[in-house]
This record gives structure tokens, sequence and C-alpha cells, in this order.
């Protein structure tokens, strides 16, 4: 599609997802529609293998598609100021390093909870809007602190599990560890994959991992890390996503920001078509999450760009949609004051924790 300018109809405000979704709602009411269908959230499938290895992916095809979303689009002040307004309300914030404390988790989650400053807020008009993150994301350990620090806020608290980041601890032990932070009240739960199941092509294998790590988190909401840095090729992203999805996630997510290699366009390409083909079979919404080298307000946009056009305008907002991600957010605060005043500031004036 050849759109010079890309527009949401609706006004900015209207493009931040004020509503608390029930992502595991009983009632029935869709998810999310795509090409006029109601999808509904994910329960899974039985594993089809059929399915997994018919998957076939053009590698030069998906580079020159992802290119488009860099050179061919663009979103010009408000309109841009919007769509960066989507991108906070979309974020999991996260601290996920070896020196971290609770002041540090308290500093982050207040943050979470006024991302701008009162200032700019005011300047641009939203205060309405009553903005705020879409989760904080920490270790298991940090769980009761940020849920104390977030408590009334709406805001979600997220928790990596599975032996993270490699995901090589014994399976009971991952399992446990889910089930540990869900009791202590998270959430969500970000689990990491066996990446060697996708090597040898044990599809049966990383199927019945991720319907435990499923089983186990209950009422939590599930986001399944790839770890596409690892996973080497195209058509093997394509068929984890795949086998994640056919196993119960809610969310299938880049990678865990400790590979050398994380988000990239490509990546992201080959994961929303996945998820657009498991919906047109199944009647099914999986959400996506770009995680790990995502700084910049542009990078903000091209993802936002992405899953417009890939998945529609249902995947724009946090209950299918998620950035995981901090330092992006002091960059798109720098924007939207230079939006709202027309000058640039300094990225210490905008600290994250």
């Amino acid at each position: 599609m050849a759109v010079n300018q890309i527009r949401h109809p609706g006004a900015a405000e209207n493009l931040v997802n004020r509503a608390e979704v029930n992502l595991h709602s009983t009632t029935g009411a869709a998810l999310a529609t795509l090409s006029g269908r109601a999808l509904h959230a994910n329960h899974g499938i039985p594993l089809n293998l059929d399915w997994v290895r018919e998957v076939r992916v053009n590698t030069s095809a998906v580079e020159r598609r992802a290119q488009t979303l860099v050179t061919r689009r663009t979103v010009k002040k408000e309109w841009q100021a919007a769509w960066l307004l989507r991108a906070i309300s979309c974020m999991d914030l996260t601290t996920l390093s070896g020196d971290d404390t609770d002041e540090r988790v308290r500093r982050l989650c207040a943050k979470a909870r006024q991302p701008m400053q009162q200032k700019i807020v005011e300047r641009l008009g939203i205060g309405q809007l009553d903005l705020k993150v879409a989760a904080v994301c920490v270790y298991h350990s940090f769980v009761e602190t940020a849920l104390r620090a977030l408590e009334g806020s709406g805001i979600r608290v997220a928790a990596v599990s599975t032996g993270f980041p490699a995901g090589l601890s014994p399976l009971a032990e991952r399992v446990t560890e889910i089930r540990r932070s869900v009791e202590a009240g998270a959430q969500e739960i970000d689990v990491v994959i066996t990446r060697a199941h996708v090597f040898g092509g044990k599809w049966q294998a990383l199927y019945d991992e991720i319907a435990a790590f499923k089983s186990a988190c209950g009422p939590a909401h599930m986001k399944v890390i790839l770890g596409t840095g690892d996973l080497l090729t195209l058509r093997n992203v394509a068929r984890a996503s795949v086998v994640a999805m056919m196993a119960g996630a809610d969310f299938i997510k880049t990678s865990t920001g400790k590979e050398t290699v994380n988000a990239t366009l490509p990546v992201g390409l080959v994961m929303t078509r996945a998820i657009r083909e498991y919906a047109y079979e199944t009647g099914m919404a999986v959400g996506f999450k770009a995680a790990g080298g995502i700084r910049t307000a542009k990078q903000a946009m091209e993802w936002l760009s992405l899953m417009k056009e890939e998945l529609g305008a249902g995947w724009l907002g946090a209950n299918l949609f998620r950035f995981g991600a901090s330092s992006m957010l002091a960059d798109i605060e720098r924007q939207l004051e230079h939006h709202a005043t027309g000058r640039y500031s300094a990225d210490y004036r905008h600290p994250m924790a």
C-alpha cells in the first residue's frame, strides 16, 4: 500500500486506551476485529504439525516490505503527537538489571503513573486523558513492591519468569516460578521458551512446554518470549510463533532484551503475519510485544505503522500491542515537549528511574 501519510481517524485523545481490558473475559465479548470478523481471546488449539511444517518465509520479500515502513511512511504534527501518546499507553516500563532495588522499582512505578512532566501535559491540553503506561515489568522478587506502588492506578504488574533470560532451568522449576509470581499478585507473566526445541524441530516438546506455562499462569496474562535474535532464521521465528499461539499464548514477544540482536522490523513483520493467519484460521486474536533495542520515538512510530498496516486499528491498543521499553519514553517525552513548545530539551531533563 503506497501511502505517504498515515492518519488515524480519531482525535488525539481517542488514540489513548483508557479502559481497563479484561483479557480473559468470560462474557464472549470480541477482543478485536480483522477484515470485519470478530475475534476472541486465544485459548489455544491442538498442535497441528502439518501447519507448522508448511510454514515458509521469503526473506528478501520480508526485508523489502519492512524497509517501506522506514522510507515511505510519515506522520506529522498533531498526528505524530497522537501516535506518540498511543505509544506511551502501550508501554511495559521495564527494569531487569542485576542491581535492581525496591527504591528503583518504586521510582519506575511513579514514572509509570505519570509518564510525562505535568507542564508538558498542560501545554498539550491532555490532562483529561489520565495518561499512563500499560504495565511495569520486573523480576519476581519485586512484584509485591510494584503492586504496592501501583495500587489503584490500573497499571498492571508483569513478572519475567521461567528462568529468564536463558530459560534453561528444569521445567518443574520454571512452572513453579510462574505460580509463585501469580500467587504474589502478578497480572501478567513473560515466559521464555527453550530455543533448542526450535533448532531441533521438537514442536511437540515446545507446545507442551508453553501449554504447561499457560496452565500455571491461571488468570494471569501470558506473553511468550521467542528470543528471536537466537532463532537464526525468519522461518524459525514464524514456526515458533505458530506453535506458541496454538499452545495458548496471549501475546508473542520478540526478545528478552538480553540477546545480541533483539526486535527488528523484519522479525516483527513475520510475527504479525503469523498472528493474522492464526486469526483467520481460528477466530482468535493474539497480541504482539516488541522488546529489546527500541529506544527512540521514531522507532515507536515505525512499530505502530507496522501494527496498523498488517493487523489494523484493533492492534493499536494495550490489550493487543506492547512495547517492552524504558529508555524510549524519555525520547518520546522530548518529542512531545518539542511539539508543545517548539524547542527540544536535553535527555537528562527526562530521567527514567
